[in-house]
């Protein structure tokens, strides 16, 4: 495949924006030109490359091996393009776009984001939270928050916390059974949300045989951190992550009975496009974030 003398720049912004979007009118729409403008477009970058970028059927395109090749190098490309036009111009004054697990934004990201932003009160900090992972080819997302294993190719990742767990519940709870002092005991409470895979583990490895979860009430609060205002409120028994939970368990409304601490090897980790990795901003919230991350209170994924 011979290039042209002439960089066909314009054609590969098109050509980005349709693989990015798999639309011709989305595409269109994003850069304001016609549909008949971007498949001009398209069409002279296929000739420039000498194949075919794009299987064109009856509403619906999808892209070729070759353009699946090239989709994500002309990405990159333009990002670093951007970056460098950001970098010349020093360029920091602008929105920083987060997107993080729920629990980590309420339980910790909230408390915390106040120091960052005295520290550098030109960036505008905008949060937005999913339990889906960051798709940042589509969604306008400067770096996430995730939990997982933390290898998602294209990525730059980095540990911030070793996420572990037990149960926890109100003090006040555990006294109307005589007090909790065994882990059978916690069967005889109401376990909010059993159909969590993080119970079993927790029982297997505390040695309790044949809890019978699947017996009881399903029940479904969408993020730890309802599920632990429900435990506060003595509604029952949540397996929490205690690093979460200082302020609660310091003023007596959760405790954990047992030390007994386990991990499924799903980790909080910071993730952004590797092609980004010195964008200005990305780069001083990182090293924020990384330095917060180092308190005594909070265990580093990995480090253990």
């Amino acid at each position: 495949m011979k290039m042209s003398k002439q960089f066909p720049l314009n054609a590969l912004r098109v050509f980005e924006a349709v693989a990015r979007l798999g639309s011709f009118t989305k595409a269109g729409e994003e850069l304001g030109m016609t549909q008949t403008a971007v498949s001009y477009q398209v069409k002279l970058i296929e000739e420039n490359v000498g194949e075919p970028l794009f299987l064109r059927r009856p509403r619906q395109i999808s892209l070729t091996e070759v353009g699946q090749r090239m989709a994500p190098r002309v990405t990159e490309a333009f990002e670093m393009l951007q970056e460098a036009v950001s970098n010349a111009r020093g360029d920091i004054d602008s929105a920083l776009l987060i997107s993080s697990t729920p629990t980590f934004a309420s339980q910790w990201l909230a408390r915390n984001i106040g120091s960052f932003q005295l520290a550098h009160p030109n960036i505008a900090v905008r949060l937005t939270t999913s339990d889906s992972l960051t798709d940042f080819t589509r969604e306008p997302a400067d770096l996430a928050i995730r939990s997982g294993a933390g290898v998602w190719p294209g990525l730059d990742t980095h540990p911030l916390m070793r996420v572990e767990f037990s149960p926890m519940l109100s003090p006040a709870l555990a006294e109307t059974i005589g007090g909790v002092h065994e882990p059978r005991d916690l069967l005889k409470l109401r376990i909010i949300d059993p159909g969590d895979p993080w119970w079993p583990m927790w029982f297997k490895a505390a040695g309790v045989k044949d809890p019978d979860l699947e017996g009881r009430p399903h029940s479904r609060l969408g993020a730890q951190s309802f599920e632990a205002r429900a435990a506060i409120a003595g509604q029952g028994v949540a397996i929490l992550t205690p690093e979460f939970y200082p302020d609660d368990v310091a003023l007596g409304r959760l405790y954990q009975p047992f030390e007994l601490r386990c991990s499924d090897g799903c980790d909080y980790w910071l993730a952004y496009p590797h092609a980004r990795r010195n964008t200005p901003k990305i780069r001083i919230f990182r090293d924020w974030i990384l330095g917060e991350l180092c308190a005594p209170n909070f265990l580093q994924a990995n480090s253990a």
